[in-house]
């Protein structure tokens, strides 16, 4: 049993390596470390007590700048060392390296995460930093426009800040910094953010049989805070499906994922990732999604915190302002809730919830999807046999009239994308495509390669 966790290590004897767990504590909450105490709680105490009472609190001042309380304990008649190491408000390194408590473990930070930490010793965040060379003209006036919109009509804005400017609203949320535009004021607002930050796009990728089968992808891009409705559109398109029910005589289509939920995951993703770090990564198979975000949860938070009542602790504080006050998410750590009740509502398997890979993932299950494939369908959740009992040449006219809807957005589609989306076989594509063209209702332009599909009017 390892009985040592976030604040105390146990050590036999001294070596200087445990500098390292010195710079580790002083950069995290602090801690203890005990020499003279075996990993297993062993009590083997110490040789040449008071020379290492000297040479101890010595070599961490010099190798660190901390001023460490040291102690001399006895436990069952064995001479202990205590080495007492209190938070420190600067960054502290060990020979050029930098170190960070977490849970029972020393970890060195290097890359995003030693970025991340040095600006937060600082006191600032990378969201506060101005973005210089970007001005006023670069950010959109339409994305003003529309979360000023969303921000009223959730009622945490009032009807005057329609009629702000630019530079007042950005001031307002704590993006200009002595005037100057900050990132985070790109990433939310920017004309085409991915100008200057290369990885703040989102993509999606459907997958086959494994990780190596690639059907189809796509990277949204632009700002944050219309993000989400882009990504929202494309699953829809191209991605997801919308079973069709009927309650009563009225046709419904809703889609396969609870629309509520799967934007209320998708906000999450998008506002609480490392901005410095790597996309946002959605993963399609036929039996799962897999959404990532860079960024792991905040110190002393399990997965257990999440889905109970929780404070919440936003990675990047000005950009989930922006995205509270257009009543995109909760400011009182709700959104797992939330999350639950809709799939729970819709009775369908929920979500779970993963730290790996120095992330966050979400992995939902596509009940629905499935459930089609085989025959059946889910109504409100449930799997039935279906509307399977509708007839074959009505599933065969609902295909026809989904392949017209694709092509009038999407003119040189392939059959094997049409196959992707409509989630069918490739050559019942290419049946249902003969069929449109001898019906007139489409035709080809130009070679099978290279060429287009237009609707016949």
């Amino acid at each position: 049993m390892n009985y040592e966790n976030q604040d105390i290590e146990y050590k036999e004897i001294w070596k200087d390596e445990y500098l390292k767990w010195v710079s580790g504590f002083a950069n995290a909450h602090g801690g203890k470390i005990y020499i003279g105490i075996a990993d297993d709680m062993k009590i083997v105490g110490v040789d040449k007590l008071h020379q290492l009472m000297e040479d101890i609190p010595n070599k961490i001042i010099n190798a660190t700048g901390v001023m460490p309380e040291t102690n001399h304990i006895v436990k069952e008649g064995k001479d202990i060392i205590e080495i007492v190491i209190d938070p420190c408000g600067m960054p502290i390194s060990y020979r050029g390296s930098y170190y960070y408590r977490s849970g029972a473990t020393k970890q060195e930070l290097r890359g995003q995460a030693l970025h991340q930490f040095l600006l937060k010793k600082m006191g600032t965040n990378w969201e506060d930093i101005p973005c210089e060379g970007v001005t006023l003209d670069d950010i959109d006036d339409g994305a003003i426009s529309y979360f000023l919109r969303h921000a009223v009509n959730a009622k945490r804005m009032s009807k005057e800040s329609l009629n702000s400017s630019k530079e007042e609203v950005l001031e307002n949320l704590g993006l200009l910094r002595d005037g100057i535009v900050t990132n985070g004021a790109v990433l939310v607002f920017g004309k085409y953010p991915q100008r200057r930050f290369v990885t703040s796009g989102f993509k999606i990728g459907r997958f086959g049989v494994d990780n190596s089968d690639l059907l189809n992808q796509d990277v949204v891009e632009g700002n944050l805070i219309q993000m989400t409705d882009k990504v929202i559109q494309i699953l829809s398109d191209k991605y997801l499906i919308r079973p069709i029910h009927y309650e009563g005589l009225q046709r419904v289509e809703p889609l396969e994922v609870p629309e509520e939920a799967l934007r209320e995951i998708i906000f999450n993703s998008v506002v609480h990732k490392i901005q410095i770090g790597t996309w946002n990564q959605m993963s399609i198979y036929d039996d799962h999604i897999r959404l990532w975000n860079e960024g792991e949860l905040p110190d002393k938070y399990t997965i257990d915190t999440l889905l109970g009542k929780h404070t919440s602790k936003p990675r990047n504080p000005r950009i989930a302002n922006v995205f509270f006050k257009a009543g995109f998410i909760e400011s009182w750590g709700r959104g797992y809730e939330k999350i639950m009740r809709e799939f729970a509502k819709a009775n369908l398997t929920s979500p779970t919830f993963n730290v790996e890979q120095g992330g966050f993932s979400v992995i939902i299950s596509r009940d629905i999807f499935m459930a089609t494939r085989a025959g059946m369908v889910t109504q409100s959740g449930t799997s039935q046999k279906a509307t399977g009992n509708r007839p074959e040449s009505d599933r065969k006219t609902d295909q026809k009239n989904k392949i017209i809807e694709i092509i009038k957005r999407r003119p040189s589609i392939t059959r094997a994308e049409l196959a992707v989306e409509l989630n069918i076989h490739e050559s019942s594509v290419k049946r249902r495509i003969e069929m449109l063209v001898k019906e007139n209702r489409i035709k080809r332009i130009g070679p099978a390669n290279g060429g287009y599909w237009v609707v016949v009017k």
